[in-house]
């Protein structure tokens, strides 16, 4: 067998990733897979797409007794991954947006994440919020193959957030819940995003998720740098 034909999947899988994020912040990584000019971990901007996560309960009425989700493609999170199970997710006066995917693993409680104009479809005004933080939130239907739930509160617009590592904590100066900017060089649009929410955790890669809104308005795909900002304390004083 030739070294070429013994490469194994995950090699294969670790060089596309390493292209990818070289590619995103317009700079090579370097062979250990830590970020240049001393960063600890490359940064790594994601679009996520409308999605849906659910409860084990509601798997099993939306899609029958016994049912889990199935594992379609895993997310750049450890552990985290796209279902082939989709819902059609209805809105007042029977506004409908069908094939919305659904993420795993299943969560305590089930939630919608849309963007902006993905409300204005549904006929829903989207509050922005923290994934979790859906108490007062506005409801809706979800309907699968084998039945249906209503849920009365859960459907959000997901703040533009950071997840992080404690080394990358320690790098930015930050800690969970503060507060951040994305600065995105793109051909004939910079953009500062301001209120980039940092979400910090053990195990976790550092990476911004920004929604489909957000990413076509910057011009995500064609973007040459990208880099979070520490937002500083206003040194100004009142005389």
């Amino acid at each position: 067998m030739t070294a070429a034909a013994s490469i194994q999947r995950q090699d294969v899988e670790r060089i596309v990733r390493q292209v990818l994020e070289s590619q995103m912040s317009g700079k090579s990584s370097s062979p250990n897979g830590s970020a240049p000019d001393g960063k600890p971990n490359p940064l790594v901007v994601n679009i996520s797409a409308r999605h849906i996560h659910l409860t084990e309960e509601h798997v099993e009425i939306l899609f029958g007794p016994g049912a889990t989700l199935t594992p379609m493609k895993d997310l750049y999170q450890d552990g985290y991954f796209a279902a082939e199970e989709t819902l059609s997710v209805i809105g007042p006066r029977r506004r409908v947006l069908n094939n919305v995917r659904i993420l795993g693993p299943c969560r305590p409680d089930s939630q919608v994440e849309l963007a902006f104009t993905d409300g204005i479809s549904l006929g829903i005004d989207l509050p922005v919020r923290i994934s979790g933080d859906i108490q007062g939130t506005a409801g809706c239907i979800l309907m699968g193959p084998k039945g249906v739930v209503e849920l009365k509160q859960g459907v959000i617009r997901a703040m533009r957030h950071v997840h992080m590592g404690p080394e990358d904590l320690e790098y930015y100066g930050v800690k969970d819940k503060d507060m951040m900017q994305l600065r995105i060089e793109s051909p004939g649009c910079t953009t500062v995003l301001e209120d980039v929410a940092v979400r910090a955790g053990k195990g976790i890669k550092l990476e911004v998720h920004l929604d489909t809104d957000e990413g076509n308005c910057i011009n995500l795909d064609a973007a040459s740098k990208v880099e979070l900002l520490k937002v500083e304390p206003c040194a100004c004083h009142s005389h």
